[in-house]
Protein backbone atom coordinates (compact mmCIF):
# COMPACT_ATOMS: atom_id res chain seq x y z
CA UNK A 1 0.00 0.00 0.00
CA UNK A 2 1.15 3.69 -0.95
CA UNK A 3 2.64 5.68 1.52
CA UNK A 4 0.84 8.96 2.06
CA UNK A 5 4.24 10.91 0.74
CA UNK A 6 4.36 8.43 -2.74
CA UNK A 7 0.80 9.04 -3.06
CA UNK A 8 1.18 12.91 -2.71
CA UNK A 9 4.60 12.79 -5.07
CA UNK A 10 2.69 10.53 -7.38
CA UNK A 11 -0.12 12.74 -7.30
CA UNK A 12 1.88 16.08 -7.70
CA UNK A 13 3.47 14.57 -10.72
CA UNK A 14 0.17 13.81 -12.52
CA UNK A 15 -1.15 16.67 -11.28
CA UNK A 16 1.87 18.75 -12.55
CA UNK A 17 1.49 16.49 -16.36
CA UNK A 18 -2.54 17.17 -16.54
CA UNK A 19 -1.88 21.25 -15.45
CA UNK A 20 0.86 21.69 -17.60
CA UNK A 21 -0.49 19.67 -20.41
CA UNK A 22 -3.70 20.90 -20.52
CA UNK A 23 -3.16 24.52 -19.63
CA UNK A 24 -0.51 24.00 -22.44
CA UNK A 25 -3.20 22.68 -25.12
CA UNK A 26 -5.51 25.31 -23.79
CA UNK A 27 -3.30 27.83 -24.10
CA UNK A 28 -2.15 27.54 -27.90
CA UNK A 29 -5.95 27.15 -28.66
CA UNK A 30 -6.66 30.18 -26.84
CA UNK A 31 -3.93 31.85 -28.53
CA UNK A 32 -5.75 30.34 -32.51
CA UNK A 33 -9.27 31.80 -31.32
CA UNK A 34 -7.95 34.96 -30.39
CA UNK A 35 -6.18 35.86 -33.59
CA UNK A 36 -9.50 34.41 -35.35
CA UNK A 37 -12.10 36.20 -32.98
CA UNK A 38 -12.68 39.89 -31.83
CA UNK A 39 -12.07 41.16 -28.63
CA UNK A 40 -16.07 42.12 -28.35
CA UNK A 41 -16.93 38.02 -28.74
CA UNK A 42 -15.02 37.67 -25.37
CA UNK A 43 -17.03 40.33 -23.80
CA UNK A 44 -20.32 39.02 -24.64
CA UNK A 45 -18.89 36.05 -22.75
CA UNK A 46 -16.92 38.16 -20.36
CA UNK A 47 -20.56 40.22 -19.49
CA UNK A 48 -22.08 36.36 -18.30
CA UNK A 49 -18.98 35.03 -16.73
CA UNK A 50 -20.79 36.01 -13.08
CA UNK A 51 -23.59 34.18 -13.67
CA UNK A 52 -22.26 30.93 -14.71
CA UNK A 53 -19.35 31.10 -11.71
CA UNK A 54 -22.17 31.72 -9.21
CA UNK A 55 -24.17 28.98 -10.32
CA UNK A 56 -21.75 26.94 -10.65
CA UNK A 57 -20.54 28.08 -7.13
CA UNK A 58 -24.56 27.53 -5.68
CA UNK A 59 -24.49 23.89 -7.28
CA UNK A 60 -20.98 22.86 -5.72
CA UNK A 61 -22.38 24.24 -2.50
CA UNK A 62 -18.66 23.51 -0.16
CA UNK A 63 -19.89 20.02 -1.19
CA UNK A 64 -16.92 19.18 -3.05
CA UNK A 65 -14.43 20.24 0.28
CA UNK A 66 -16.64 18.67 2.54
CA UNK A 67 -16.68 15.08 0.81
CA UNK A 68 -12.78 15.46 1.17
CA UNK A 69 -12.36 16.90 5.12
CA UNK A 70 -15.00 13.81 5.87
CA UNK A 71 -13.19 10.87 6.83
CA UNK A 72 -14.25 8.02 4.56
CA UNK A 73 -17.26 9.17 3.08
CA UNK A 74 -20.05 6.47 2.30
CA UNK A 75 -21.62 5.51 -0.76
CA UNK A 76 -24.79 7.42 0.31
CA UNK A 77 -22.79 10.69 1.13
CA UNK A 78 -21.89 10.70 -2.39
CA UNK A 79 -25.66 9.56 -4.16
CA UNK A 80 -26.71 12.18 -1.46
CA UNK A 81 -24.55 15.06 -2.51
CA UNK A 82 -24.57 13.98 -6.44
CA UNK A 83 -28.52 14.19 -6.52
CA UNK A 84 -29.00 17.59 -4.62
CA UNK A 85 -25.83 19.41 -7.07
CA UNK A 86 -28.17 18.02 -10.03
CA UNK A 87 -31.73 19.43 -8.87
CA UNK A 88 -29.81 22.85 -7.27
CA UNK A 89 -28.09 22.78 -11.15
CA UNK A 90 -32.11 22.30 -12.98
CA UNK A 91 -33.54 25.10 -10.68
CA UNK A 92 -30.53 27.47 -11.40
CA UNK A 93 -30.83 27.08 -15.36
CA UNK A 94 -34.12 27.78 -14.87
CA UNK A 95 -33.54 31.02 -13.39
CA UNK A 96 -30.97 32.10 -15.68
CA UNK A 97 -33.12 30.90 -18.92
CA UNK A 98 -36.19 32.88 -17.52
CA UNK A 99 -34.01 36.08 -16.99
CA UNK A 100 -31.94 36.09 -19.83
CA UNK A 101 -34.07 38.87 -21.53
CA UNK A 102 -33.35 41.07 -18.18
CA UNK A 103 -29.61 39.96 -18.45
CA UNK A 104 -29.76 41.45 -21.93
CA UNK A 105 -31.40 44.45 -21.19
CA UNK A 106 -29.19 45.35 -18.03
CA UNK A 107 -26.10 45.38 -20.75
CA UNK A 108 -27.90 46.85 -23.58
CA UNK A 109 -27.61 43.46 -25.48
CA UNK A 110 -30.06 41.75 -27.22
CA UNK A 111 -27.98 38.90 -28.66
CA UNK A 112 -27.16 38.01 -25.27
CA UNK A 113 -30.42 36.36 -24.18
CA UNK A 114 -30.05 33.61 -26.41
CA UNK A 115 -26.48 33.20 -25.59
CA UNK A 116 -26.98 32.71 -21.70
CA UNK A 117 -29.96 29.98 -22.45
CA UNK A 118 -27.54 28.46 -24.61
CA UNK A 119 -24.33 28.93 -22.78
CA UNK A 120 -25.81 28.39 -19.21
CA UNK A 121 -26.40 24.47 -20.25
CA UNK A 122 -22.86 24.20 -19.14
CA UNK A 123 -24.16 24.19 -15.09
CA UNK A 124 -26.38 21.05 -15.99
CA UNK A 125 -23.55 19.20 -17.56
CA UNK A 126 -20.86 19.64 -14.91
CA UNK A 127 -23.26 19.11 -12.47
CA UNK A 128 -23.08 15.50 -13.07
CA UNK A 129 -19.33 15.71 -13.04
CA UNK A 130 -19.11 17.21 -9.75
CA UNK A 131 -19.14 13.74 -7.36
CA UNK A 132 -16.68 11.78 -10.01
CA UNK A 133 -14.18 14.51 -10.02
CA UNK A 134 -13.87 14.70 -6.04
CA UNK A 135 -14.04 10.90 -5.67
CA UNK A 136 -10.88 10.50 -7.67
CA UNK A 137 -9.32 13.46 -5.53
CA UNK A 138 -9.94 11.79 -2.25
CA UNK A 139 -8.05 8.77 -3.92
CA UNK A 140 -5.67 11.03 -5.15
CA UNK A 141 -6.09 9.70 -8.86
CA UNK A 142 -4.61 12.92 -11.09
CA UNK A 143 -3.41 10.32 -13.68
CA UNK A 144 -7.11 9.59 -14.93
CA UNK A 145 -7.76 13.13 -14.29
CA UNK A 146 -5.78 13.76 -16.05
CA UNK A 147 -6.55 11.64 -19.27
CA UNK A 148 -10.17 13.13 -18.88
CA UNK A 149 -9.27 16.70 -18.81
CA UNK A 150 -6.86 16.18 -21.65
CA UNK A 151 -9.55 14.89 -24.18
CA UNK A 152 -11.75 17.55 -22.83
CA UNK A 153 -9.55 20.01 -23.79
CA UNK A 154 -8.31 18.76 -27.29
CA UNK A 155 -11.88 18.01 -28.44
CA UNK A 156 -13.37 21.22 -27.38
CA UNK A 157 -10.64 23.23 -28.84
CA UNK A 158 -10.65 21.57 -32.19
CA UNK A 159 -14.40 22.23 -32.06
CA UNK A 160 -14.30 25.80 -31.56
CA UNK A 161 -11.46 26.35 -34.02
CA UNK A 162 -13.37 25.12 -36.53
CA UNK A 163 -16.51 26.90 -35.40
CA UNK A 164 -14.48 30.05 -35.28
CA UNK A 165 -12.77 29.98 -39.10
CA UNK A 166 -16.44 29.12 -40.24
CA UNK A 167 -17.21 32.83 -38.87
CA UNK A 168 -19.16 31.42 -35.80
CA UNK A 169 -18.30 34.04 -34.02
CA UNK A 170 -18.92 34.37 -30.47
CA UNK A 171 -20.60 31.21 -30.60
CA UNK A 172 -17.39 29.28 -31.04
CA UNK A 173 -16.49 30.07 -27.64
CA UNK A 174 -20.09 28.82 -26.49
CA UNK A 175 -19.37 26.02 -29.01
CA UNK A 176 -16.01 25.26 -27.30
CA UNK A 177 -17.43 25.92 -23.37
CA UNK A 178 -20.09 23.49 -23.88
CA UNK A 179 -18.54 20.59 -25.57
CA UNK A 180 -15.33 20.76 -22.86
CA UNK A 181 -18.14 19.92 -20.06
CA UNK A 182 -19.47 17.27 -22.02
CA UNK A 183 -16.56 15.45 -23.22
CA UNK A 184 -15.19 15.59 -18.91
CA UNK A 185 -18.92 14.46 -18.22
CA UNK A 186 -18.57 11.32 -20.07
CA UNK A 187 -15.07 10.42 -19.73
CA UNK A 188 -15.35 10.81 -15.60
CA UNK A 189 -18.03 8.78 -15.83
CA UNK A 190 -16.81 6.19 -18.11
CA UNK A 191 -13.41 5.88 -16.06
CA UNK A 192 -14.45 6.57 -12.69
CA UNK A 193 -16.49 3.32 -12.76
CA UNK A 194 -19.48 4.58 -10.40
CA UNK A 195 -22.97 4.84 -10.86
CA UNK A 196 -25.08 6.86 -7.65
CA UNK A 197 -27.56 4.33 -5.69
CA UNK A 198 -31.02 5.96 -5.45
CA UNK A 199 -30.01 6.97 -2.24
CA UNK A 200 -31.11 10.41 -0.61
CA UNK A 201 -29.92 10.93 3.31
CA UNK A 202 -31.14 13.74 5.47
CA UNK A 203 -29.09 12.98 7.94
CA UNK A 204 -26.06 12.83 5.52
CA UNK A 205 -26.63 15.93 4.03
CA UNK A 206 -26.94 17.64 7.04
CA UNK A 207 -23.32 17.12 8.47
CA UNK A 208 -21.86 17.54 5.52
CA UNK A 209 -23.75 20.76 4.84
CA UNK A 210 -22.46 21.81 8.24
CA UNK A 211 -19.07 22.40 6.96
CA UNK A 212 -20.25 22.83 3.48
CA UNK A 213 -22.61 26.16 4.55
CA UNK A 214 -19.88 28.47 5.65
CA UNK A 215 -17.77 27.45 2.69
CA UNK A 216 -20.73 28.40 0.07
CA UNK A 217 -20.68 31.48 1.81
CA UNK A 218 -17.47 32.37 1.90
CA UNK A 219 -16.68 30.92 -1.60
CA UNK A 220 -19.81 32.73 -2.97
CA UNK A 221 -18.61 36.29 -1.73
CA UNK A 222 -14.96 35.34 -3.11
CA UNK A 223 -16.56 34.58 -6.39
CA UNK A 224 -18.79 37.74 -6.60
CA UNK A 225 -14.83 39.39 -5.45
CA UNK A 226 -13.68 37.87 -8.77
CA UNK A 227 -16.02 38.52 -11.04
CA UNK A 228 -17.39 42.06 -10.36
CA UNK A 229 -15.21 43.69 -12.20
CA UNK A 230 -16.25 41.85 -15.13
CA UNK A 231 -20.36 43.31 -14.34
CA UNK A 232 -18.87 46.70 -13.66
CA UNK A 233 -16.41 46.75 -17.17
CA UNK A 234 -19.13 45.51 -19.10
CA UNK A 235 -21.79 47.92 -17.81
CA UNK A 236 -19.77 51.23 -18.00
CA UNK A 237 -17.68 50.38 -21.14
CA UNK A 238 -18.21 48.80 -24.06
CA UNK A 239 -17.99 44.97 -25.03
CA UNK A 240 -14.69 45.00 -26.59
CA UNK A 241 -13.07 46.79 -23.34
CA UNK A 242 -14.75 43.46 -21.51
CA UNK A 243 -12.82 41.44 -23.88
CA UNK A 244 -9.38 43.45 -23.39
CA UNK A 245 -10.06 42.88 -19.75
CA UNK A 246 -10.74 39.33 -19.89
CA UNK A 247 -8.36 38.48 -21.94
CA UNK A 248 -5.38 40.33 -20.17
CA UNK A 249 -6.51 38.52 -17.00
CA UNK A 250 -6.35 35.24 -18.28
CA UNK A 251 -3.01 35.01 -19.32
CA UNK A 252 -1.27 35.73 -15.74
CA UNK A 253 -4.47 33.86 -14.18
CA UNK A 254 -3.00 30.58 -16.63
CA UNK A 255 0.43 30.91 -15.83
CA UNK A 256 -0.56 31.48 -11.52
CA UNK A 257 -3.03 29.11 -11.55
CA UNK A 258 -1.19 26.08 -13.31
CA UNK A 259 1.53 26.18 -10.54
CA UNK A 260 -0.71 27.04 -7.67
CA UNK A 261 -3.60 24.55 -8.82
CA UNK A 262 -0.61 21.77 -8.91
CA UNK A 263 0.26 21.98 -5.31
CA UNK A 264 -3.39 22.63 -4.53
CA UNK A 265 -5.28 20.53 -6.05
CA UNK A 266 -3.25 18.01 -4.68
CA UNK A 267 -2.02 19.23 -0.87
CA UNK A 268 -5.87 19.95 0.12
CA UNK A 269 -6.58 15.93 0.76
CA UNK A 270 -3.25 15.60 2.33
CA UNK A 271 -3.65 18.72 4.46
CA UNK A 272 -7.10 17.66 5.82
CA UNK A 273 -5.26 14.51 6.68
CA UNK A 274 -2.75 16.33 8.72
CA UNK A 275 -5.76 17.88 10.45
CA UNK A 276 -4.87 16.50 13.49
CA UNK A 277 -0.69 16.55 13.49
CA UNK A 278 -0.21 20.08 13.43
CA UNK A 279 3.78 20.12 13.48
CA UNK A 280 3.83 18.21 10.72
CA UNK A 281 1.05 20.24 8.88
CA UNK A 282 2.55 23.45 9.67
CA UNK A 283 5.87 21.86 7.93
CA UNK A 284 3.97 20.98 4.82
CA UNK A 285 2.46 24.27 4.50
CA UNK A 286 5.06 26.08 4.40
CA UNK A 287 7.25 24.02 1.94
CA UNK A 288 4.43 24.11 -0.32
CA UNK A 289 4.37 27.90 0.08
CA UNK A 290 8.22 28.09 -0.34
CA UNK A 291 7.78 26.11 -3.66
CA UNK A 292 4.62 27.85 -5.34
CA UNK A 293 6.91 30.92 -4.52
CA UNK A 294 9.36 29.40 -6.91
CA UNK A 295 7.64 29.16 -9.61
CA UNK A 296 5.20 31.84 -9.67
CA UNK A 297 7.12 34.74 -9.03
CA UNK A 298 9.72 34.63 -11.79
CA UNK A 299 7.19 33.21 -14.27
CA UNK A 300 5.05 36.46 -13.84
CA UNK A 301 7.34 38.68 -13.65
CA UNK A 302 9.17 37.25 -16.79
CA UNK A 303 5.81 37.16 -18.98
CA UNK A 304 5.19 40.97 -17.38
CA UNK A 305 8.42 42.07 -18.99
CA UNK A 306 7.78 40.32 -22.14
CA UNK A 307 3.95 40.97 -22.38
CA UNK A 308 4.42 43.36 -25.43
CA UNK A 309 6.16 41.42 -28.08
CA UNK A 310 4.32 38.34 -26.80
CA UNK A 311 0.87 40.45 -27.73
CA UNK A 312 2.96 42.03 -31.46
CA UNK A 313 4.19 38.16 -32.58
CA UNK A 314 1.52 35.79 -31.13
CA UNK A 315 -1.77 38.02 -30.69
CA UNK A 316 -1.23 40.33 -33.72
CA UNK A 317 -2.30 44.09 -33.29
CA UNK A 318 -5.51 44.15 -32.45
CA UNK A 319 -4.81 43.14 -28.90
CA UNK A 320 -2.40 45.57 -28.30
CA UNK A 321 -4.44 47.85 -25.62
CA UNK A 322 -3.92 45.18 -23.22
CA UNK A 323 -0.28 45.70 -23.13
CA UNK A 324 -0.03 47.42 -19.65
CA UNK A 325 -2.89 45.88 -18.15
CA UNK A 326 -1.16 41.99 -18.72
CA UNK A 327 1.95 43.60 -17.05
CA UNK A 328 -0.20 45.00 -13.67
CA UNK A 329 -2.40 41.61 -13.59
CA UNK A 330 0.93 39.48 -13.45
CA UNK A 331 1.94 41.80 -10.29
CA UNK A 332 -1.48 41.00 -9.41
CA UNK A 333 -1.31 37.45 -9.83
CA UNK A 334 2.03 37.44 -8.18
CA UNK A 335 0.70 36.89 -4.59
CA UNK A 336 -2.31 35.36 -5.11
CA UNK A 337 -1.41 31.70 -4.87
CA UNK A 338 -0.36 31.95 -1.67
CA UNK A 339 -2.86 34.19 -0.61
CA UNK A 340 -5.01 31.22 -1.61
CA UNK A 341 -2.87 28.53 0.40
CA UNK A 342 -3.61 30.47 3.44
CA UNK A 343 -7.41 29.55 2.87
CA UNK A 344 -7.03 26.03 1.93
CA UNK A 345 -5.10 25.40 5.45
CA UNK A 346 -8.09 27.00 7.10
CA UNK A 347 -10.76 24.49 5.41
CA UNK A 348 -8.31 21.46 5.96
CA UNK A 349 -8.25 21.84 9.43
CA UNK A 350 -12.63 22.66 8.76
CA UNK A 351 -12.19 25.67 9.97
CA UNK A 352 -15.24 27.24 7.33
CA UNK A 353 -16.70 29.64 9.42
CA UNK A 354 -13.20 31.39 9.23
CA UNK A 355 -12.29 30.95 5.84
CA UNK A 356 -16.24 32.91 5.49
CA UNK A 357 -14.55 35.91 7.89
CA UNK A 358 -11.97 36.25 5.73
CA UNK A 359 -14.15 36.56 3.00
CA UNK A 360 -16.21 39.26 4.22
CA UNK A 361 -13.53 41.06 5.69
CA UNK A 362 -12.41 41.64 1.56
CA UNK A 363 -15.97 42.46 0.31
CA UNK A 364 -15.32 46.52 1.56
CA UNK A 365 -12.27 47.03 0.45
CA UNK A 366 -12.67 45.58 -3.56
CA UNK A 367 -16.31 47.74 -3.89
CA UNK A 368 -14.05 50.46 -2.85
CA UNK A 369 -11.43 50.03 -5.49
CA UNK A 370 -13.82 49.73 -7.62
CA UNK A 371 -15.60 52.88 -6.74
CA UNK A 372 -12.32 54.81 -6.93
CA UNK A 373 -11.00 53.64 -9.78
CA UNK A 374 -14.20 53.02 -12.40
CA UNK A 375 -14.15 56.74 -13.30
CA UNK A 376 -10.72 56.69 -14.52
CA UNK A 377 -10.94 54.15 -17.12
CA UNK A 378 -9.41 50.53 -17.98
CA UNK A 379 -5.77 50.91 -16.74
CA UNK A 380 -6.88 52.42 -13.37
CA UNK A 381 -9.58 49.44 -12.84
CA UNK A 382 -6.83 46.85 -13.26
CA UNK A 383 -3.98 48.91 -11.16
CA UNK A 384 -6.73 49.29 -8.57
CA UNK A 385 -7.04 45.19 -8.78
CA UNK A 386 -3.14 45.22 -7.75
CA UNK A 387 -3.60 47.21 -5.03
CA UNK A 388 -6.57 45.04 -3.27
CA UNK A 389 -4.63 41.70 -3.84
CA UNK A 390 -1.68 43.05 -2.28
CA UNK A 391 -3.73 44.57 0.81
CA UNK A 392 -5.79 41.09 0.82
CA UNK A 393 -2.30 38.77 1.08
CA UNK A 394 -2.16 40.31 4.33
CA UNK A 395 -6.37 40.00 5.67
CA UNK A 396 -5.70 36.29 4.45
CA UNK A 397 -2.70 35.44 6.30
CA UNK A 398 -4.30 36.92 9.26
CA UNK A 399 -5.44 33.30 10.51
CA UNK A 400 -2.63 30.93 9.98
CA UNK A 401 -0.22 33.82 11.76
CA UNK A 402 -2.51 33.31 14.55
CA UNK A 403 -3.37 29.95 14.93
CA UNK A 404 0.14 28.50 13.70
CA UNK A 405 2.46 31.08 14.03
CA UNK A 406 2.90 31.01 10.20
CA UNK A 407 1.63 34.94 9.45
CA UNK A 408 2.18 37.49 6.43
CA UNK A 409 5.94 38.42 7.99
CA UNK A 410 7.31 34.94 8.53
CA UNK A 411 6.10 34.35 4.88
CA UNK A 412 7.35 37.36 3.25
CA UNK A 413 10.95 36.30 4.82
CA UNK A 414 10.53 32.79 3.51
CA UNK A 415 10.04 34.52 0.00
CA UNK A 416 13.15 36.95 0.15
CA UNK A 417 15.77 34.56 -1.48
CA UNK A 418 13.13 33.55 -4.15
CA UNK A 419 12.65 38.04 -4.57
CA UNK A 420 16.40 38.76 -5.14
CA UNK A 421 16.70 35.62 -7.81
CA UNK A 422 13.90 37.06 -9.73
CA UNK A 423 14.81 40.38 -9.41
CA UNK A 424 18.43 39.81 -10.98
CA UNK A 425 16.37 38.04 -13.38
CA UNK A 426 14.46 40.55 -14.46
CA UNK A 427 17.16 43.54 -14.36
CA UNK A 428 18.99 41.61 -16.68
CA UNK A 429 16.13 40.45 -19.12
CA UNK A 430 14.93 43.71 -19.41
CA UNK A 431 18.29 45.32 -19.84
CA UNK A 432 18.95 42.68 -23.07
CA UNK A 433 15.32 42.80 -25.14
CA UNK A 434 16.20 47.14 -25.00
CA UNK A 435 19.34 46.22 -27.27
CA UNK A 436 16.94 43.59 -29.87
CA UNK A 437 14.92 44.78 -32.01
CA UNK A 438 12.46 41.65 -33.39
CA UNK A 439 9.47 40.33 -31.05
CA UNK A 440 10.06 37.36 -31.26
CA UNK A 441 13.82 37.29 -30.68
CA UNK A 442 12.61 39.70 -27.75
CA UNK A 443 10.11 36.80 -26.64
CA UNK A 444 12.67 33.86 -27.99
CA UNK A 445 16.23 35.51 -26.01
CA UNK A 446 14.61 37.36 -23.18
CA UNK A 447 12.81 34.23 -22.28
CA UNK A 448 15.82 31.91 -22.27
CA UNK A 449 17.83 34.41 -20.61
CA UNK A 450 15.76 34.38 -17.99
CA UNK A 451 15.18 31.34 -17.03
CA UNK A 452 19.25 30.86 -17.19
CA UNK A 453 19.62 33.63 -14.92
CA UNK A 454 17.23 32.68 -12.82
CA UNK A 455 18.50 28.98 -12.11
CA UNK A 456 22.01 30.33 -11.40
CA UNK A 457 20.72 32.46 -9.08
CA UNK A 458 18.54 30.23 -7.34
CA UNK A 459 22.06 27.82 -7.15
CA UNK A 460 24.42 30.51 -6.14
CA UNK A 461 21.80 31.13 -3.26
CA UNK A 462 20.93 27.82 -2.16
CA UNK A 463 17.51 27.93 -2.74
CA UNK A 464 16.73 24.14 -1.69
CA UNK A 465 13.56 24.06 -4.08
CA UNK A 466 16.32 23.89 -6.80
CA UNK A 467 17.15 20.44 -5.65
CA UNK A 468 14.29 19.10 -4.66
CA UNK A 469 13.29 19.73 -8.40
CA UNK A 470 16.51 17.97 -9.54
CA UNK A 471 16.05 15.00 -7.36
CA UNK A 472 12.26 14.69 -8.83
CA UNK A 473 13.58 15.42 -12.18
CA UNK A 474 16.12 12.30 -11.98
CA UNK A 475 14.01 10.09 -10.37
CA UNK A 476 11.33 10.47 -13.12
CA UNK A 477 14.24 10.23 -15.70
CA UNK A 478 16.17 7.23 -14.01
CA UNK A 479 12.44 5.12 -13.80
CA UNK A 480 13.38 4.75 -10.46
CA UNK A 481 10.88 2.78 -7.96
CA UNK A 482 11.42 4.53 -5.24
CA UNK A 483 10.80 8.22 -5.26
CA UNK A 484 13.37 10.13 -3.50
CA UNK A 485 12.59 12.10 -0.25
CA UNK A 486 13.45 16.08 -0.58
CA UNK A 487 15.12 17.18 2.87
CA UNK A 488 12.38 18.46 5.29
CA UNK A 489 9.44 17.10 3.20
CA UNK A 490 8.87 14.01 5.37
CA UNK A 491 5.23 13.06 5.19
CA UNK A 492 5.30 9.75 6.66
Amino acid sequence: MQSLKTKTINGLIWNTIDKFAVQGIGFGIGIVLARILMPSDYGLIGMLAIFIAISQLMIEGGFSSALIQKHKPTNVDYSTIFYFNFIVAAIFYLILFLTAPLIASFYEVPQLTLITRVVSLSILINALSIVQQTRLTISLDFKTQTQVSLFGVVISGVLGIVAAYQGCGVWALVIQNLSSAFVRMLFLFYYNKWIPKFLFSVSSFKKLFKFSSYLLVATFISTFIQNVYSIIIGKVFAAKDLGFYSNAKQYPELLSATISNVLLGVTYPVLVSLQHERDKMVMVYGRLMRVTVFFVMPMLTLFALLSEPFIKFVLTDKWMPIAPLISWMCFARLIVPISTLNMNILNAIGRSDLFLKVNLSKLPLTIGALLITVPFGLKAVVIGHFATSFIAFFINAYYPGKLFGFGAIRQLREMKTVVIATLIMAACVYGIIQFISTDFLKLLIGGLIGIVVYVIAAFIMKIEELKDINDLIQSILLNKNKTPEPENFQME
